[in-house]
């Protein structure tokens, strides 16, 4: 089972890797985590600011948008196969 971090520990983590005199993989070496993760973390945070790292069950509001309209188009899709389906069955008879 992966390990989970608070938003607070990430955020701080960058910070130390970003201060003069740090490097990542130091960070990384004493904070116990895998170097390309905190250089994730980092890109994370310069990407979406204070709506990094939403957590388990949060959603950035773009990625919120994008799910519900992937559930839209979903449904739609199976309306539209459905449809079809009828289109063909009354052109038989």
């Amino acid at each position: 089972m992966a390990k989970r971090y608070t938003k607070e520990f990430k955020r701080e983590a960058v910070a130390l890797a970003r201060q003069d005199g740090n490097t990542f993989r130091q960070v990384a070496e004493e904070l116990g985590i895998h170097e390309k993760t905190l250089y994730y973390w980092s890109n994370q945070l310069k990407q979406h600011g204070q709506d990094a790292f939403p957590g388990s069950g949060f959603q950035r509001p773009e990625d919120k948008e994008l799910a519900e309209l992937k559930k839209e188009l979903k449904r739609v899709k199976q309306e539209r196969d459905i449809l079809k389906k009828a289109v063909q069955f009354f052109a038989k008879e």
